[in-house]
């Protein structure tokens, strides 16, 4: 009996990832539910839903759009993803650690970053306005990413 490598094991148990967390919540696992859900956690980018449909058929499971449109909205719901809005289309991202975001105003690049290095700065909101942010809430710092150089 063979046992299979570190690196195989690591990938089936990222792959069953997104089975879990929608069975966690009652949901079904639909084929384009896991399908997006393992994209949006393996690439761990924000992505329009054009972007996830490209990246579906370029990996040879593409999705019709109006699919993936109320699959993200589902996914949204259910809280296992959130969606962020700037210019163009929102991106969609794994909802996990608290994180908040940087919004590119020319292209809409949207980049995660993590709570830990804002702690500060939203205490300091917090007490300057009153406003804490919940468990989902994030800040959305506005600017030109480097590419657009703004």
């Amino acid at each position: 009996m063979s046992v299979a490598p570190q690196a195989e094991r690591d990938r089936a148990a990222a792959s069953d990832e997104p089975r879990i967390r929608l069975r966690r919540l009652g949901l079904r696992c639909t084929p384009a539910r896991l399908r997006i859900l393992t994209l949006l956690t393996v690439s761990g980018c924000h992505l329009s839903i054009s972007e996830v449909g490209d990246q579906l058929a370029r990996s040879g499971e593409a999705i019709h759009p109006t699919t993936a449109y109320r699959t993200l909205e589902a996914l949204t719901a259910a809280d296992l993803v959130h969606a962020v809005h700037g210019p163009g289309p929102a991106r969609y991202g794994i909802t996990g650690e608290p994180h908040h975001h940087t919004v590119c105003r020319q292209c809409g690049h949207v980049e995660g970053l993590a709570s830990r290095h804002l702690t500060e700065a939203v205490g300091r909101i917090e007490e300057l306005t009153g406003l804490r942010p919940d468990s989902s809430g994030s800040l959305l710092v506005y600017g030109w990413c480097a590419d657009c150089g703004g």
